[in-house]
């Protein structure tokens, strides 16, 4: 089965637009899941949403409520948010460009795909693809996906283009106030220089496909056995419930002239002063 595109929109530089789509570069596919089952009458458990009083509730009737103080909410319908104009929800632009090694792992949040939508904008994708990678920058910008506005990273992937939602410089907890406990002392130079050696002998360089998550294979294994295991108990949980088009980017290097005129233009120019008559 095809991925799902997560977000379709236009990757802008400058005055270059590439429609473009973009796909988790995750999956969970191959974790274990479980179902609540209710052991007395073998059901599934089920969660619907209810009011004290009044009992389940249609989804239709639901809108979001903003806490002003105790108990007291101002209310917002779903289309009075969806009614918010973003430039982000349809337009990704990079607007700034930084050395990879200047943001800091803890901004990091999740990986995605960037591939342009069709034959026609893989020129022009190709071009920022090659320019980030021969630069050595990282792109950056902000998009919107599923109702949040996210910072965003992107450079060159292989053949394509990845991009890093980032954290907000807000989301994060300073450092310093978890490790105040810690004191400022000097570490012996014996044991440095042991625990050093260690870390050399067993450098190598990172192989992701070395690693295996031990826990999901041994839960797999206990559940093929209880499979194969007639004796286990099974029950029969019935469902008695229910539950843009591409661009052709002909003039590419007009645009990207421009772009670069454009970009010149912004920086203040030199001021120059005279000397003195003496």
């Amino acid at each position: 089965m095809a991925p799902r595109a997560l977000w379709k929109g236009q990757l802008r530089l400058s005055l270059v637009s590439i429609p473009v789509e973009i796909f988790s570069a995750t999956k969970t596919g191959a974790r274990v899941s479980f179902r609540q089952i209710h052991q007395p009458s073998g059901k599934r458990v089920r969660y619907e949403k209810s009011v004290p009083g009044l009992g389940p509730v249609k989804s239709e009737d639901i809108v979001k409520g903003y806490e002003v103080s105790d108990d007291e909410y101002i209310l917002l319908d779903p289309d009075e948010i969806d009614a918010i104009k973003l430039e982000t929800k349809k337009t990704f632009e990079l607007v700034q460009f930084v050395d990879a090694c200047e943001i800091s792992p803890l901004y990091f949040n999740k990986p995605y795909y960037i591939t342009a939508s069709d034959d026609l904008a893989q020129d022009a994708y190709r071009v920022v693809r090659d320019a980030l990678r021969k630069a050595g920058k990282v792109g950056l910008g902000q998009v919107t996906m599923r109702g949040k506005e996210y910072l965003a990273a992107v450079k060159p992937c292989g053949d394509g283009l990845l991009m890093e939602t980032l954290h907000y410089e807000d989301e994060l907890r300073e450092a310093d106030e978890m490790f105040t406990d810690i004191e400022d002392e000097k570490v012996d130079k014996e044991l440095l220089d042991v625990a050093t050696s260690l870390i050399d002998r067993k450098s190598a360089p990172f192989d992701a496909g070395a690693y295996h998550d031990k826990y999901a294979e041994a839960l797999q294994e206990l559940l093929d056995a209880k499979i194969k295991n007639k004796k286990t108990p099974r029950v029969h949980a019935d469902d008695d419930g229910g539950s843009s088009g591409g661009e052709n980017v002909v003039d590419l290097m007009s645009a990207l002239k421009e772009s670069l005129k454009a970009a010149d233009g912004r920086k203040p120019k030199k001021k120059t002063t005279r000397k003195k008559a003496s």
